[in-house]
């Protein structure tokens, strides 16, 4: 059985500190006055960046409601009328714009924890959507990684919750449609394309169909892991509990399969509630799947270099490897149908999802494509490579990198705009959530032994050779 060491716990406390000071100070400096945004963006105007793309926002509107010189030259007074006018206009135009971006400020100490909070989320549920697929299928050679699996999972309960709690504290910080004015049909906010939507779009429903997710993952979570520990103290040529765990993996699938698209509309698509995709299920679906075998694999390495998982052997390890390497491909495929088949047919209020990105989150958007798809074929597309704990280690890293981008690729541009970075609040997220995620798992890794002896396909797995 695996001892949970002190060294780890307190690796996991310090990351959790670490990343509490983080959060905590991203929320702090987020806290900008009206007037320290206007200084902010009169500072950008002179020294370029971000002030370049607002200034000609702002030429453009003036240019709009200038008026002739001619028109002026013989009436004084009506001239210094106008000024008056382009004055308060001028006036108007910037403190709304410097509302809108003190907005996306606030919003990104809320979104980097939220980014962090729904990765290390849709590990664990991807995890155990993989765990179920091994019971549904009967596989042989999997059964010594069960305990690992099961330990994954056992983020997912607390992690979702949390999600969910953010969520819901967060508001239209994150998600614009809570914000009661857009579906108020007198406020100048009235949005009418988001009050449409608000039969499936509003806080208490969006609220309930999140309990009844989280309910339903922890419910096949709970009864796998009973059925799995009764079947190692089970009789010999007892597998009744086998059985059960067979059946119940197969409706969770089913369940899952719903839920998961559902929950993918609800928790991230809806962050940007103008735009739409029939295939983005499948495609948070391959994300977190992908994650999920990634960190079986790095954990189920780092348990075996420690002695603790003897019997698995580098077939086990190759398995794995080809499941990074081939859901990094499907990822790929169903990335590209999304984007190709939107860009091609050019509809302004589809197209406009990827522009934004291209535009304003160009390296992310493209780096995490590198690190998604060309960086996993390059390493992993040999077969003896993925035998090599150290190659998949190093793959694995930048794969999980990677689907981090994805996710914020995912949230941000449609809560901060062009105010991203990857700085204090978003490194501070990942280090929470990194050090509860560890902590959780390789507690509930310690409460059972390492190999699920009662498995009826146990032997077989000892035995994989591929």
């Amino acid at each position: 059985m695996y001892t949970f060491s002190n060294r780890l716990k307190i690796f996991a406390g310090i990351l959790i500190v670490l990343g509490l000071l983080g959060v905590t100070y991203g929320f702090m400096s987020s806290h900008k006055t009206l007037d320290q945004v206007k200084e902010m963006l009169a500072a950008e105007a002179s020294h370029g960046g971000h002030g370049d793309s607002h200034q000609t926002e702002e030429h453009v509107v003036k240019g709009g409601n200038d008026h002739s010189d001619n028109a002026h030259d013989t009436n004084s007074h009506g001239a210094l009328e106008d000024a008056g006018h382009h004055s308060s206009t001028d006036a108007h135009h910037g403190d709304e714009h410097a509302k809108h971006v003190q907005h996306q400020i606030h919003n990104r100490p809320w979104s980097a924890l939220y980014v962090a909070a729904f990765f290390f989320m849709m590990i664990a549920l991807g995890v155990l959507a993989f765990y179920a697929i091994q019971f549904a299928a009967q596989a042989g050679w999997s059964p010594l990684l069960f305990r690992v699996m099961e330990g994954i999972t056992y983020y997912l309960l607390p992690g979702a919750i949390i999600v969910l709690a953010i969520a819901m504290m967060a508001g239209d910080h994150i998600f614009v449609w809570m914000n009661p004015d857009m579906v108020n049909p007198e406020s100048e906010h009235f949005d009418k394309l988001v009050a449409g939507k608000s039969g499936w779009l509003n806080s208490t429903g969006f609220l309930i169909r999140g309990i009844i997710f989280i309910a339903g993952w922890s419910i096949y979570r709970f009864f796998a892991r009973k059925f799995s520990l009764a079947q190692d103290e089970a009789a010999a040529g007892d597998n009744s509990n086998f059985k059960k765990s067979f059946r119940i993996a197969a409706g969770f699938l089913v369940f899952f399969i719903y839920t998961e698209s559902m929950m993918s509309w609800d928790w991230i698509m809806s962050v940007d509630p103008h735009w739409f995709s029939t295939l983005f299920g499948w495609y948070v679906f391959a994300s977190m799947f992908v994650s999920g075998i990634t960190v079986i694999a790095l954990i189920t390495i780092y348990l075996k270099s420690k002695g603790l998982l003897p019997q698995v052997n580098d077939s086990h390890i190759h398995d794995l490897a080809k499941f990074m390497f081939g859901i990094s491909i499907f990822w790929t495929y169903l990335w590209f149908s999304q984007f190709m088949l939107i860009w091609y047919s050019n509809i302004p209020e589809e197209v406009t999802y990827f522009v934004t990105r291209i535009e304003d989150y160009k390296l992310p958007f493209f780096g995490m494509v590198a690190m998604n798809f060309i960086f996993p074929l390059l390493l992993l597309m040999n077969s003896d490579y993925k035998r090599i704990p150290w190659f998949v280690v190093m793959a694995g890293v930048v794969i999980l990198a990677g689907h981090y981008l994805d996710i914020f690729n995912m949230i941000m541009p449609a809560t901060v705009g062009d105010r991203w970075f990857i700085g204090v609040p978003e490194i501070g997220s990942i280090l929470l959530f990194a050090g509860l995620f560890l902590l959780l798992v390789f507690y509930a890794i310690s409460k059972a032994p390492l190999t699920a002896k009662g498995n009826p396909f146990v032997k077989e797995s000892e035995h994989f050779h591929y």
